[in-house]
């Protein structure tokens, strides 16, 4: 008699073990193994292999120089920002997952994209399983995407959207949201691992067979990952997070893989009562010109192939308390306590008497590391509250032992200081091509900023 196979799996994150696990392994949770059956097996079995070795013939390998280059198809979307992301337009028969917190814009922008797809004659289905279609219509109108070509479909039935597509030849569709879809072949509830898992694969596989666009929006959890199997990353051609907060008008849209492009490019969008629309004056949207302002210093980041001016805010008070503050919204942690240490070490600044926080103007998030001479100076500014000129920007790195290094496109960042009629800027060395305008300080070392300043 064969012995039983069992097969526990994670509802957080999707990991499998032979037996069962109080604690996940993979995402730490406690009490979210459950077993699956032999059906759901089976299904797993199917979905974790590629579609080519579910094929019956066979194909012999090829030497790559004798192997044709497959001709990618676009289209553009009507928003040059989400196009910018996506690599160029739209790819037929790809399938792109986005992510985003509630309330972020992600339906917003997608209904968007669809209205701007149907007046260039595309045919679009959007799916909800959380709205109904008058809620979808209402939506739609406030926005100006309402069209022939835009049909709606409140449906969670896998079957149902699949006989929906076979009525009518779609050029794109739209999922809101995956979680919310589930398949009759599956017994585990909407949402569950197994379902992502089934559905993701199912509409992966038409699309490439249809040629169909597919775009499949993901909830995502408290720590700021798409809910579901990783897994579910892997299958899907492009990821794109959605970022911003509720309360601000500037949405982030950034791309995390693309099968067809660099992930580099970030879209930048603005909240109206029209809804999201492309920022079409994103250079003055994160920092003021106004009055200088002790602790207030002003960098130049690249976003991409965009460079962008933006504030870096620090506030240095007498901690109330034995153990000082150290507090960072858009700008990492963990590099804000490390510059902090190497000013007590070679400026002998005490600031470990001294709350210490950081705020990134317009509620973007520095990835980059050319901001450590404008955090610096914004520390030391609001430290000694001396303001610091508002025709001067920052940019460079800062290492532990206390040099000042070089930034990957100086002389991009350099012209869009002119641009944006800044006058001086402080660097780690001058630039191979003198930006008339701009007049450069090179410093090497972090002590010579207190000197220039």
């Amino acid at each position: 008699m064969a012995k039983k196979q069992t097969l526990f799996e994670c509802q957080a994150c999707g990991y499998q073990s032979s037996k069962w696990l109080g604690k996940c392994p993979g995402c730490g949770t406690w009490d979210e193994f459950i077993e699956l059956n032999a059906k759901q097996i089976e299904i797993l079995k199917e979905t974790s292999s590629t579609p080519s070795s579910t094929t019956t013939c066979y194909v012999g390998a090829t030497p790559i120089t004798q192997i044709a280059c497959d001709k990618v198809e676009r289209f553009g979307s009507g928003d040059t920002e989400f196009d910018l992301v996506m690599g160029g337009g739209i790819v037929q028969g790809s399938l792109t997952l986005i992510g985003g917190s509630p309330g972020v814009g992600k339906s917003t922008l997608l209904l968007k994209i669809a209205g701007n797809l149907a007046k260039e004659g595309k045919k679009v289905l959007y799916v909800s399983g959380e709205e109904s279609v008058g809620q979808i219509k209402l939506r739609a109108d406030r926005l100006q995407s309402s069209y022939d070509n835009v049909y709606l479909l409140s449906e969670i039935r896998l079957d149902i959207i699949f006989s929906e597509l076979e009525k009518n030849s779609f050029d794109v569709l739209i999922i809101d949201s995956i979680q919310t879809i589930y398949s009759e072949k599956l017994t585990a509830s909407p949402g569950s691992v197994s379902q992502v898992r089934e559905i993701t694969f199912e509409l992966m596989r038409y699309g490439k067979e249809r040629n169909i666009a597919i775009f499949i929006i993901g909830h995502i959890t408290k720590e700021g990952s798409i809910a579901g199997p990783r897994v579910l990353e892997h299958m899907v051609d492009i990821v794109l997070y959605f970022e911003g907060d509720s309360s601000r008008e500037l949405r982030l849209l950034r791309g995390f893989k693309n099968r067809f492009g660099s992930t580099s490019e970030v879209g930048i969008f603005e909240m109206t009562k029209n809804g999201l629309m492309s920022a079409k004056d994103i250079s003055k949207k994160f920092f003021t010109r106004g009055r200088a302002q002790a602790g207030s210093a002003i960098t130049v980041l690249m976003e991409g192939t965009r460079p962008i001016v933006l504030e870096v805010q620090a506030l240095v008070s007498e901690a109330g308390n034995p153990n000082p503050k150290r507090s960072a919204t858009g700008y990492e942690s963990n590099r804000l306590t490390m510059l902090l240490a190497l000013l007590e070490r070679k400026l002998d600044l005490p600031l470990n008497r001294y709350d210490v926080f950081i705020n990134i103007a317009g509620g973007i998030k520095i990835t980059e590391t050319s901001a450590d001479l404008a955090i610096i100076a914004s520390i030391i500014s609001s430290y000694r509250n001396r303001p610091i000129s508002k025709d001067t920007v920052f940019i460079g790195e800062v290492s532990l032992v206390g040099d000042v290094r070089d930034t990957f496109n100086l002389d991009t960042r350099l012209k869009e200081a002119k641009s944006q009629h800044f006058e001086k800027a402080v660097v780690a060395s001058l630039p191979i091509e003198a930006i008339s305008g701009v007049k450069c300080y090179a410093i090497d070392e972090v002590s010579k900023l207190i000197e220039w300043m």
